[in-house]
Order: C-alpha cells, then sequence, then structure tokens
C-alpha cells in the first residue's frame, strides 16, 4: 500500500492507501510522518484526500484528523475503496466528503490490549470509553446524529455503503464506482458484509494501488473528451 504527498500550484493531494501507525509487517502512516509531509505541501488552498484505508491506531489516526482540520487549506475528501476503523474518523476532516459508489465506511468501538491485574484491565477500560466518547463526539458533529445511536452502530462495529453514509451525513456524495475492490485483511473484524468478503477473495492479486484508480481517472477524461467531440455543433 502507498502513502503519498503531491502538490501542484495551489492544490495539493493526498493519498492514503495504508494502514495508520506502524505495524507488525508494515511501517503504515504515523502522525509524525504525515504532519512533515503535510507541512512539505506549502501554502496550498486545496487538498484532495484520498483514502483507502482498513484503519489502525488510534492515536495516530485522532492526531492526523486534527493535523488536517487545523489545515488553512479546504480539504475534500474522496472515499476510494474503504475508510474503516480510524480511517473513517480521518474522513470526517473533509469540508467535503464524497465516496465512490463501491465503497464503503465503518464505525466501530476502539479496541486495545492489556496485561496485568484486575486495576490495570480497569484502567484500560476507562480509557477505551474515553477514546469512544472522542470518536463518537466527532462523528455526531459531522453527522448530526444523535449520541445514542452513535454509540450503538458502534457498539455493532457498522458498516456503511457509499448511499448509506451519505443518508446519515458521513458523506456529502456519491461518485463514480472505482474498478477495483480494496483489499486488506479484515479478519479482525466481526461484521464484515458478505460482499465486500467475496470482494477480498476475489482480489487478493489486485490490490488497489494509486495507478489503478488514475487509469480510472485518465480513461474518464479521455472519455468526456471524446464525447465532446463527438457532440454536433448546432447550426446558426
Amino acid at each position: 500500500m502507498t502513502i503519498e504527498f503531491k502538490a501542484r500550484g495551489s492544490t495539493g493531494e493526498i493519498w492514503l492507501y495504508d494502514q495508520i501507525g506502524e505495524g507488525f509487517f508494515t511501517d503504515g502512516v504515523t502522525a509524525k510522518s504525515f504532519q512533515k509531509d503535510l507541512a512539505g505541501l506549502g501554502k496550498v488552498s486545496t487538498i484532495n484526500l484520498r483514502i483507502n484505508s482498513p484503519g489502525g491506531n488510534v492515536f495516530d489516526g485522532l492526531t492526523i484528523y486534527n493535523q488536517l482540520k487545523a489545515h488553512p487549506a479546504r480539504i475534500v475528501v474522496d472515499v476510494d475503496g474503504l475508510a474503516a476503523s480510524i480511517a473513517s474518523l480521518i474522513a470526517m476532516a473533509g469540508d467535503e466528503i464524497r465516496m465512490a459508489g463501491n465503497s464503503m465506511m465503518m464505525i466501530h468501538n476502539p479496541h486495545s490490549m492489556a496485561m496485568g491485574d484486575a486495576n490495570e484491565m480497569r484502567r484500560t477500560a476507562a480509557l477505551l470509553d474515553q477514546i469512544k466518547g472522542n470518536l463518537a463526539d466527532t462523528y455526531a458533529a459531522r453527522t448530526g446524529m444523535d449520541l445514542g445511536t452513535l454509540n450503538a452502530w458502534m457498539d455493532s462495529e457498522t458498516w456503511l455503503t457509499a448511499a448509506e453514509a451519505v443518508q446519515y451525513g458521513f458523506a456529502d456524495a456519491v461518485t463514480q464506482e472505482q474498478r477495483v475492490a480494496a483489499s486488506y485483511d479484515l479478519t479482525r473484524f466481526h461484521n464484515v458484509p458478505a460482499a465486500l468478503r467475496r470482494a477480498q477473495a476475489e482480489n487478493t492479486a489486485k490490490r488497489r494501488d494509486i495507478n489503478v484508480v488514475r487509469l480510472d481517472q485518465q480513461a474518464a477524461r479521455i472519455a468526456a473528451v471524446q464525447r465532446t467531440a463527438a457532440t454536433p455543433t448546432p447550426a446558426r
């Protein structure tokens, strides 16, 4: 997977196609590296943030969200494949949030591991409750949903299609489908939709990368130009 930053004039482009935070088998996207590259975009007025991520470390994700919210540029988010777990929280930083027609978003309770006595377990549980409250407040601020419903949805690990995300205020618009489904190891999640599980099985060797989406975008632009050229000019 990939994280990439580019600046083109007054527009910055970020491709967040990786897990959030360091993992056992991948470097992931840390808040420290994200901030360094974000600053490297310079004084851009618009940032296009493209997301395809299963989530990861909650504190890295919260920090990245806050970095984006504090940035003076207008943030336009495109969910190209998957915005799950803390990646869905990062998406909430967008002034405009768009989802590809075959993309998905997922919210759930924060997870952790603990080792020690009962007191340590209780401290960990209390921390997780605090984190959940912060996440729910952020979702509520973006969607306008009540906290009771959001807490229940997080308890249930709720997966949303693009249309559902727009319906409930997590996104603003549904855009053209991308041709390759997101491909990540989602075994740590409990309620992955059957259709997404099938897509995972079918696309194990076809991980969505930046080049695939760029090819789709280029093809769409060429088709639009061809349609314009083929349209007859009205006689005057």
